[in-house]
């Protein structure tokens, strides 16, 4: 019978397939080639209509024993290759305990924090205490109370930021109000002056707001730490010893420092610090444009003005102010191009301090 031998090689054939089958997937392309829908021995099956009647028992026989003899060799199959496929994936999981482990990445303050807690510590040395005051400040505390003219170009919208003034009072025809948010940390030694008494020596660390676009050397926002002396006896040469070892112990003692005339006005006279360029020692180099010098901070002694609209005379008193950008010192120590990279959030360049 052609059809019995055809199921013989059919069955010869399959379980040959069956045990070259290697992976669980070519073992399923084998039974769905077979006893799928449309598989070889399914359409056997579907043919049994057509053999004829005394031969249909014994086809039909052949069939199933085939059927049962295939599908036997692949639970056979199947088991051990799932065996081996576990085994693999075990393998493949398996922890090499002689390897260094991978610890946790440990984060640190940032940079900027950082720097400000350093100018900290080194004005909470010499006796001072650290002040703090609101970011959102009045016109009176962040100008007025410090000297600065009506006209003074820092009051503009174009360097300020102003915030609505639901006080009710009547708002500038240009749009400044009596509500801002703070452009200097300034007036928290006025606060101090007003609130403290007298000897004062404070510092005033705190973020402050100016209409800057961000460039290499101008954020927004930044912080700003500034110091204020309020005692009897105060001089210039109070102010210069003070800030001279500020700079050696931000910097280094071998750095030096210089003074010269500026003007602002809420100090007189005023000053302008510079510190000796750690890149070239003092000779001149791209980093601080053949100067030798690089520009770190404004200072100079309490206008008598200022002392007197706190309420200090300053016939008895004198004192010395200064501020400085925690940014700009930060970029200086570490010789750090644009005062951006600091903010921007770069793993790469923040990990490095």
């Amino acid at each position: 019978m052609a059809l019995m031998e055809e199921l013989e090689v059919l069955r010869t054939q399959t379980l040959g397939a069956i045990a070259a089958a290697d992976t669980s997937a070519a073992l399923e392309l084998v039974r769905v080639g077979v006893l799928g829908r449309a598989g070889t021995l399914t359409g056997y099956l579907r043919q049994m209509g057509q053999v004829a009647k005394e031969e249909r028992a014994a086809v039909g026989k052949a069939v199933n024993e085939v059927r049962a003899a295939v599908e036997e060799a692949l639970v056979a199959r199947k088991t051990a290759l799932d065996a081996v496929e576990l085994s693999a994936a075990i393998d493949a999981a398996a922890v090499d305990v002689t390897l260094p482990g991978r610890a946790q990445q440990r984060g640190t303050r940032h940079l900027i924090n950082r720097i400000a807690d350093e100018i900290s510590e080194v004005f909470l040395g010499l006796g001072y205490t650290v002040a703090q005051g609101p970011e959102v400040e009045t016109d009176y505390y962040n100008f007025e109370a410090l000297n600065a003219p009506a006209d003074h170009p820092s009051r503009s919208l174009a360097d300020t930021f102003y915030v609505v003034d639901r006080s009710g009072d009547e708002v500038a025809v240009r749009g400044e109000s009596d509500v801002l948010l703070r452009t200097q940390t300034s007036g928290v030694q006025v606060h101090a002056m007003e609130d403290q008494e007298l000897p004062i020596f404070v510092i005033a660390p705190g973020k402050v707001y100016r209409r800057d676009v961000a460039d290499p050397s101008h954020l927004p926002q930044f912080t700003q730490i500034e110091g204020l002396v309020v005692d009897k006896g105060i001089t210039f040469g109070d102010l210069k010893g003070t800030l001279d070892y500020l700079c050696k112990q931000m910097f280094g003692p071998e750095r030096k420092t210089r003074f010269r005339a500026h003007y602002f006005p809420f100090t007189e006279p005023s000053a302008e610090v510079d510190v000796s360029c750690g890149i070239c020692h003092g000779e001149g180099c791209r980093f601080c444009k053949g100067t030798g010098w690089l520009e770190i901070l404004g200072c100079g002694m309490v206008d008598p003005n200022v002392l007197r609209m706190s309420g200090i005379d300053p016939e008895e008193y004198s004192g010395f102010a200064f501020g400085m950008g925690v940014e700009r010192i930060a970029c200086l120590k570490y010789n750090v191009p644009d005062l951006r990279m600091l903010v921007e959030g770069d793993m790469r360049f923040l990990r490095q301090f």
